[in-house]
């Protein structure tokens, strides 16, 4: 894992970054996104993090509800590098991918030092276990405030606010929330105001640290080939995914810059 010390500062009050294929897009480092996250966990505002990548800019050109979700979220981080470089060559040549897995671990680091609390939404109640156990051997201190696996169908409004009730009454300052992409974005934009938390979509993170699933090498995720171990991984499943939304991806960004060079 990328995990590294982070120590809490005064984060700013307005966000730097560009719209790119319709969605703005945060530029930050690693230190300003989690401190930023951390600063609004311990005041327990309710807000919300998408994480971006090409499959999630591209689906939102074409599905609204989706879009809304990313547009009116409070940070939208780059995850993958085709939308890192992007930031890069748009005014912010520093810019890091901010990708899910690593800001769930690196974020665990900070809250078991900081003694905050966190809980686990989404994904199964086996690799909720297996997460969990995981989390417990490399964060021993770290408080797991609640987990909760749920259905795979819309819950029912008592049973939504149940949950919400829960999730309150846990404690918890951040709520990680694998549901994968569009479901998790949609579910923390219907909860902001709900949650007196900091909602972060992370996608596959659950999966990846309980161990369900094999992320890519370190020197592909460094490469921006993690997309390529995936669909390797996943040929039926991710095949149009990638090659489809990629190719549309390219298409698109290369027309923006091209503009956006032309008038600079």
């Amino acid at each position: 894992m990328n995990s590294r010390t982070y120590h809490p500062v005064t984060a700013p009050s307005k966000l730097n970054g560009k719209m790119i294929l319709g969605c703005f897009i945060n530029a930050g480092s690693w230190d300003s996104t989690i401190n930023l996250i951390h600063r609004w966990g311990a005041a327990r505002e309710s807000r919300y993090v998408c994480i971006c990548n090409v499959h999630s800019l591209v689906t939102a050109r074409h599905e609204e509800v989706f879009r809304n979700a990313l547009i009116n979220a409070d940070m939208a981080t780059p995850d993958g590098m085709p939308v890192t470089w992007m930031l890069r060559q748009m005014g912010f040549p520093d810019q890091q991918r901010i990708n899910g897995p690593d800001l769930m671990w690196n974020y665990c680091e900070l809250a078991e030092r900081m003694n905050e609390s966190i809980f686990l939404y989404g994904s199964t109640q086996k690799t909720l276990d297996n997460l969990q156990r995981r989390l417990n051997i490399s964060f021993p201190k770290l408080v797991i405030a609640g987990s909760y696996s749920p259905p795979f169908r819309t819950l029912s409004s008592e049973e939504d606010a149940e949950i919400t009730d829960r999730i309150n009454s846990s404690g918890a300052q951040v709520v990680f929330v694998s549901l994968g992409c569009p479901k998790q974005e949609l579910w923390m934009q219907a909860h902001r105001g709900k949650i007196n938390a900091v909602m972060v979509g992370v996608g596959a993170a659950f999966d990846y640290h309980a161990g369900t699933i094999k992320r890519a090498p370190l020197w592909m995720q460094h490469h921006g080939l993690e997309w390529l171990h995936r669909l390797y991984s996943e040929p039926r499943r991710l095949w149009k995914r990638y090659m489809v939304t990629n190719s549309i991806f390219i298409i698109a960004a290369g027309w923006q810059l091209l503009v956006y060079k032309l008038k600079m």
